[in-house]
């Protein structure tokens, strides 16, 4: 039996009882019924033996809801800075192990694909543990792998310990969302969440800004050493500060249940869709990231590690469009806006190919500025499309989105080597024709959900 989770003192209709305008704060007293305080007290009564805790919500502006969002920022800064780290590390590794650009993408395609994976069951076994003891455990042992990846002697055994951090991770990406529905006050949830992905963005932009800029004077192990001590910092900060689950109601693991939501969603005739644009999108997005660095390196440029890891600033641009591009997207609506911001990231691809610096970086900035807000506009259409098991649909969309970046990620090698950064760029645009003709030929005749 499913039952509304109320804030305490609350109406049966979620809000605070309203007096009316010419009655006195007394006299309002005095009208309410025994049977309305005897109702109220019913409901009280009923969710606090529900949750054990009252009902109550974690407020803004409380003690604990600074904690809580202290934690969350802190875990997804950790979370992301660990995933994405390893990128400006590419040739380095390269040179390191003897092996090619594509190889050594699979050091951060490794840890997609797992946390890709985790994704599909992390969700559902966290409601039937906990949501703060499988992200605990996820945040503590991704920085415990990361220690150990700087430790490991050969390629082999990094891409193994690389696979291990990625399917961690997965279980904070997919369970801190759901942690901040059930235990935030409904009024603080959005400006929660906000800062929430605000923590995965920096931390994914701090990893590779921090990586390439300390790599120039420290080995890459000592590099990934640090990074790892600073996660684990993180790990043990998250386990004081994140107040425990006050309305988690755990529920047994069910694998039918599990199959027949994926059933659900891809009879939708639009959730596929969004589903395959998850995974172009990224993939095209993490392939420039992957290899412009191959680029930046060598002739004309010849700049060094820490040039090239502060091109992830451009990240801070991503940061604006996302809440731009969700904006825009609900008041032009989805499928109106999401085509052109695919055409973004094309004009952003084709505009690297210029040689002039200013220009390569334009297109970056451009490519991810259209990124984000694409995904963005996805990933809330997703949830809009969704009537049942909104939850599970989101872990698919996150699922083929960062199977895109494992796949798509690596396989972009294969065009640098064959034919440099403009085989690079035309694979990108490959795959993101085929986001744009998805975007118009189907998404954007989707008939609108009213909801």
């Amino acid at each position: 039996m499913n039952h509304r989770r109320l804030a305490p003192n609350a109406s049966a209709c979620g809000t605070e009882p309203q007096p009316d305008a010419d009655e006195s704060p007394a006299s309002q007293q005095d009208n309410r019924t025994s049977v309305e305080a005897a109702a109220g007290s019913m409901l009280e009564d009923e969710v606090a033996a529900l949750t054990g805790y009252g009902g109550r919500y974690i407020e803004k502006g409380s003690r604990e809801y600074r904690f809580t969002m202290l934690a969350l920022f802190s875990a997804g800064f950790a979370t992301f800075a660990l995933l994405y780290c390893v990128q400006p590390l590419m040739p380095l590794l390269s040179s390191a192990f003897a092996i090619d650009a594509a190889q050594s993408s699979l050091v951060l395609s490794v840890s997609t694909a797992t946390l890709a994976l985790g994704l599909l069951v992390t969700g559902s076994l966290s409601d039937a543990l906990g949501r703060k003891n499988i992200m605990s455990l996820a945040l503590l042992s991704a920085a415990l792998f990361t220690l150990l990846t700087a430790l490991m002697p050969n390629w082999s055994l990094i891409l193994l310990s690389r696979a291990l951090v990625g399917l961690s991770l997965s279980g904070l990406a997919a369970v801190a969302m759901t942690y901040l529905s059930e235990e935030l006050s409904p009024r603080a949830l959005g400006v929660s969440m906000g800062i929430y992905i605000a923590g995965n963005a920096i931390g994914g932009m701090s990893g590779r800004v921090i990586s390439g800029v300390l790599v120039d004077v420290l080995p890459w192990r000592a590099v990934m050493l640090i990074l790892g001590g600073l996660a684990l910092l993180a790990a043990l900060a998250f386990m004081r500060w994140l107040p425990a689950s006050r309305n988690f109601e755990p529920r047994a693991f069910s694998l039918q249940g599990l199959l027949s939501g994926i059933r659900l969603h891809v009879k939708d005739p639009g959730l596929p869709w969004l589903f395959a644009e998850g995974f172009l999108l990224m993939g095209a997005f993490v392939t420039l990231f992957n290899y412009i660095g191959y680029r930046l390196l060598e002739a004309p440029y010849f700049y060094s590690q820490a040039l090239v890891g502060l091109i992830s600033v451009v990240y801070l641009s991503g940061i604006y469009s996302s809440t731009w591009g969700g904006a825009m997207a609900d008041k032009y609506g989805h499928r109106n806006v999401f085509w052109g911001f695919v055409l973004l990231l094309m004009a952003g691809a084709l505009l690297t190919l210029f040689q002039p610096i200013v220009l390569v970086i334009a297109g970056v900035t451009l490519l991810t500025f259209g990124f984000f807000a694409a995904h963005a506009t996805a990933s809330s259409w997703v949830g809009r499309r969704a009537s049942v098991a909104r939850g599970q649909a989101a872990s698919l969309y996150l699922f083929f989105y960062y199977l895109g970046s494992s796949v798509a990620g690596t396989s972009g090698g294969i065009f640098w080597h064959l034919a440099g950064w403009p085989g690079v760029v035309g694979f990108i645009v490959v795959l993101l024709i085929a986001a744009l003709a998805i975007a118009w030929f189907r998404l954007h005749r989707l008939v609108p959900l009213h909801r």
